[in-house]
């Protein structure tokens, strides 16, 4: 019988695949640590995101393939996780963001900045350093889904994010009374924008989650000039007219240079007591949509009166109602999501792109 060492082990585990960058755990270097203690493994893996859909998978095949390794009598597997970055530059205003995403949609009413708090909060549960951005400067929304109405005091010189359910959270909802209209031109919505990247006090983020205005307006122009994106997202109802709109919003990404990570349709259907579907707003569009621009499309969300309630009393769904239909798709998305953030950061870094 041969002798139980690490080579042995990492030989094994050169045979366990990432099912989603298609390589082995060794050539990725997702094997950190073996130990090895009489007939007892312990294997670190770390992940390149702590919202990994396949997070389960992986760790019981790394367990199992240790387990056939002759002499092996008990596996541990510590499963840990560091994400990646885009390797894209945001020096330019000290800003330690390793990826940045933005939520974006042809018109408002769809429930973008529910899809975006409901995916930063479902990130920092998961234990991923999150950081959200309310650009929407003429709606913003993000307060008071976030429960919170006030910034934190502070003798830096620079601006301290709020905080809530472990995300950073930053609008310009906290800078003006409530109710109070902001009729800004080009110039001063440009500023604006500066101002939250440059003197807001981040601390290094794992994803900085962007909710971006209706529309493919200034704000939009301004972020992708101050901003390196890793990619936006595309949120829309399945009815006819919103996917017109959506389809714009999709363009302008391309336009801008920014990778689309995918397509998320809000308001899918309405579950009955019956357990029947109602589809409201028609049915399909957006993986329609998705499918012709060749993008991703990251899961349907289902109507229901708690996410309303959720973000009108600061709570969001994947907090306040785990459990249900609506909060359990915001999960997978979010998985989704960070799957196709990291899949888009290896081929990048592969092919040499930034």
């Amino acid at each position: 019988m041969s002798e139980l060492n690490q080579e042995v082990i990492f030989e094994a585990l050169s045979n366990v695949m990432d099912p989603e960058l298609k390589k082995d755990l060794v050539t990725l270097k997702m094997v950190k640590d073996v130990q090895i203690n009489d007939s007892v493994v312990t294997v670190s893996i770390q992940l390149t995101t702590p919202a990994c859909p396949l997070r389960n998978k992986i760790k019981n095949d790394v367990e199992q393939a240790v387990k056939n390794v002759p002499g092996v009598k008990q596996v541990e597997v510590n499963m840990g996780a560091s994400v990646a970055g885009d390797g894209k530059s945001r020096e330019i205003f000290n800003l330690p963001v390793k990826n940045a995403i933005a939520i974006a949609s042809g018109k408002g009413g769809v429930g973008k900045s529910t899809v975006a708090v409901n995916i930063a909060v479902s990130l920092a549960q998961r234990g991923a350093k999150v950081g959200l951005l309310d650009a929407d400067i003429y709606g913003p929304n993000i307060p008071t889904m976030m429960g919170v109405d006030e910034l934190p005091l502070t003798e830096n010189e620079r601006i301290q994010p709020a905080e809530a359910f472990g995300v950073k959270v930053m609008s310009i909802g906290f800078m003006v009374r409530p109710g109070q209209p902001l009729i800004w031109r080009g110039p001063l919505l440009h500023s604006a924008i500066r101002q939250f990247l440059s003197d807001v006090d981040w601390c290094e983020l794992d994803y900085l989650i962007v909710d971006l205005p209706p529309g493919t307006g200034d704000v939009q122009l301004s972020l992708s000039e101050h901003l390196a994106l890793s990619g936006g997202v595309i949120v829309t109802l399945p009815q006819a007219v919103s996917l017109e709109d959506a389809s714009r919003g999709l363009e302008m990404f391309n336009k801008l240079n920014v990778p689309v990570l995918g397509v998320i349709e809000n308001m899918s259907y309405l579950s009955l007591p019956t357990g029947e579907k109602m589809d409201i707003f028609g049915t399909g569009g957006g993986e329609r949509l998705a499918k012709a621009a060749r993008v991703p499309f990251l899961g349907g969300i289902p109507m229901d009166p708690a996410v309303r309630v959720g973000g009108d009393m600061g709570m969001p769904i994947v907090l306040a109602k785990p459990d249900s239909e609506a909060a359990k798709m915001f999960v997978h998305i979010t998985e989704s999501l960070a799957a196709t953030v990291s899949v888009t950061n290896f081929q990048n870094k592969a092919t040499g792109e930034k």
